[in-house]
This record gives structure tokens, C-alpha cells and sequence, in this order.
């Protein structure tokens, strides 16, 4: 089929921005769900919890398993007593790091930085190119026990208020550390709402991307071939695939919980002709409308951002009308959008 030859400005819209959500719900499943038919573009409005009634036994739901570090650290320079804020994005090797450093022209290799009242230290290893400085911490101890006391969560960058509670921007089955944000559409679902669907005859099958901040990295390029993914580690256990290949071939539909789990099932589904094995790796799978899908047959997603990477993803499963015409509609619907928003639920 000739598709369209889209650009950058293709995928943007107005947003309010009083619809960005500032601070999440107090009960994660109480949550506004847009269900979208990605075929005839029809919504409806329901709560994350009536999601029941949208899954059959047979069926699975696919989670990332993955927990957002604490990774944003303030410190001192001990020579200067200058300020820093450093952002640790992926590890690199034992205790060295790839971050991002502020004011990263003050640290120059050899500096030194101080966390906290000296548990924490770290010494610049390399320079990066956009404020990004390889680091080597220095502590006693466990590394993440330290962490948990002393680092933030790096919330994106268009929510201004104080998360009150850390534990509110992690998954309820988050386990495997190591995301720099957190995968946002499964923070709707509580223990409760995942008993009540294993229940009803539908397998949990859990998976691991470690998101990127490169997640919310701007779409810069109006030709949306030039524009270069940023890589991102995914595992898929023997377990997991197997139970999935399973539901397949039992006609029942994988389900995905946000764009992490949809990133990880395509890259492998289109490493071996639609059939899922145990992987692990890195991936920079770019999904925009043209895309063949190979394993997802629905997905639980938030509302993302203009000209997003993410948006082009859902537009890949809907088509681009009906995507933003759903937009449209919850924008006058006053859903609430992005990382703390409300969610859709995407289906044939």
C-alpha cells in the first residue's frame, strides 16, 4: 500500500496545558480510558477498570517489569562548593556511569563530586557530547540502598510539582532496576485489577525494557527517516515467550501495557518472522505508520506528547486520522494527559 509521505509536522497538535497531569490519582485504576477502535477510529469513555471487559479468557497481558532508578542526584564540588545536578542515564561498567552533568563546562575530567555528606562520591572519567560526562561513583556499601536515600526520580521535564510518594512513579510489579523514567502506562494497574483479570482466564506475562530518557527526546528532523532512535536494553525470558507463543496459537491476542512492552514484542518479532523467543538486547526500533506489526494485537497506552516519537507509534496501529481524532476528542473530554495522565486502550 502507498502510504502518505509524512513529516514531522504531521503528528503534532494543541494541547491545553492545563491537561498535563501535575501529580498522579490517588487510586492508579480510577483512571480516564479513551478505548479506541484502531479500525473504524469509534471511542468510547470508560475507567481503567472496566479494562475487564475489553479482555477475553485467552488473552494476554504483556508488563514491563522494569523500576525506575532514583537517578537524579544533587551535589557539591568539594574544591568550589559549587553545585551539581547529575542524571544517571545508563551503566556503563562496575560503578562507572553514563550521566548528564549540570553545569557540565565546571567538570572537566578529574573533578570531583560530592553526594549527601560524603557517603557518595564520584570522579569524571569522560567527556560526552551534550552536557554528558562518564563518571565513577566511590561509596560503602549497597550502591542502590544509598541511592534510595539520596537520589530523586528524574520526572520528565513538563511535570513542575513534587512527587510526594517515590513508589507513585513506579509500576506495582516493577523488580529489575535500571529505567531512567518510569513505563507509565502500567501505573494504572493495581494488584487488586491484575487478580481480577488472571481470573478471568488471561495470562500476566512480564518482560524488561530499561527506558531511556531518550524517551522524551524531541523528534528534531522533519524527515522522520533522519531521525535517529536512541537504543534501549530489552530481555524476554524462555518463560514468557513461550506462554505467549501459546496464547497465539490458541487464538487468543497479546495485549501490551504501553509503548516499552510494544518496543520489546516487535523487535523480536521482527528479528524471527512473528515467532517469540527468550532475547535480550539492545533495540532502536523506530515504529511509524508503514510498519508491519508482527506480535501485538492491542496495547494500554497514555497520551503522548506533539510530534513524539510515541505518538507515531500509535498513528503505525490506528492510522494517523484516527489517532489524532481521538486526541481531538479527549482534549475537549478534558482527559488528562502524559507521564501522570489518563490511558487508552488501542483494539481492532
Amino acid at each position: 500500500m502507498n502510504l502518505p509521505n509524512y513529516t514531522l509536522n504531521d503528528f503534532d497538535y494543541d494541547l491545553p496545558t492545563e491537561l498535563i497531569a501535575q501529580t498522579p490519582l490517588e487510586q492508579r485504576d480510577t483512571s480516564r480510558l479513551l478505548a479506541l477502535n484502531a479500525e473504524t477510529g469509534e471511542v468510547e469513555d470508560r475507567h481503567f477498570y472496566d479494562i475487564l471487559e475489553y479482555l477475553n479468557p485467552g488473552d494476554a497481558i504483556v508488563m514491563n517489569n522494569s523500576r525506575v532508578l532514583p537517578a537524579r542526584l544533587h551535589g557539591i564540588r568539594p574544591d568550589t562548593g559549587g553545585h551539581v545536578e547529575v542524571l544517571m542515564l545508563r551503566q556503563d561498567h562496575g560503578d562507572v556511569w553514563e550521566t548528564l552533568v549540570n553545569p557540565a563546562r565546571k567538570y572537566p575530567i578529574g573533578a570531583k563530586i560530592s553526594f549527601g555528606s560524603g557517603e557518595l562520591t564520584a570522579t569524571v572519567t569522560a567527556e560526552l557530547e551534550h552536557g554528558g560526562r562518564m563518571v565513577e561513583f566511590h561509596y560503602n556499601g549497597i550502591f542502590l540502598e544509598i541511592l534510595e536515600a539520596l537520589g530523586e526520580m528524574p520526572l520528565p521535564p513538563y511535570i513542575k510539582e513534587k512527587l510526594e510518594d517515590q513508589e507513585r512513579y513506579q509500576t506495582v510489579y516493577s523488580k529489575v532496576n535500571g529505567s531512567a523514567a518510569a513505563p507509565t502506562a502500567g501505573l494504572h494497574w493495581t494488584p487488586e485489577l491484575l487478580e481480577k483479570v488472571a481470573e478471568k482466564g488471561i495470562k500476566l506475562v512480564e518482560l524488561t525494557l530499561h527506558v531511556g530518557l531518550g524517551t522524551f527526546r524531541p523528534v528534531e528532523t522533519d524527515n522522520l527517516a533522519d531521525h535517529k532512535m536512541h537504543s534501549e536494553f530489552y530481555q524476554l525470558s524462555q518463560i514468557a515467550a513461550d506462554t505467549l507463543n501459546e496464547v497465539r496459537a490458541n487464538g487468543g491476542r497479546i495485549i501490551a501495557t504501553g509503548t516499552t512492552s510494544i518496543r520489546t514484542l516487535e523487535t523480536i518479532g521482527s528479528k524471527f518472522n512473528g515467532v517469540l523467543k527468550a532475547d535480550s538486547g539492545w533495540t532502536d526500533i523506530f515504529i511509524k505508520p508503514g510498519y508491519q506489526w508482527t506480535t501485538v494485537d492491542g496495547f494500554i497506552t497514555n497520551f503522548h506528547l506533539p510530534k513524539s516519537t510515541l505518538v507515531m507509534l500509535v498513528a503505525a496501529f490506528t492510522g494517523r486520522e484516527n489517532i489524532l481524532n481521538a486526541y481531538q476528542y479527549a482534549i475537549e473530554e478534558k482527559y488528562r494527559f502524559f507521564s501522570f495522565g489518563d490511558a487508552m486502550f488501542i483494539h481492532h
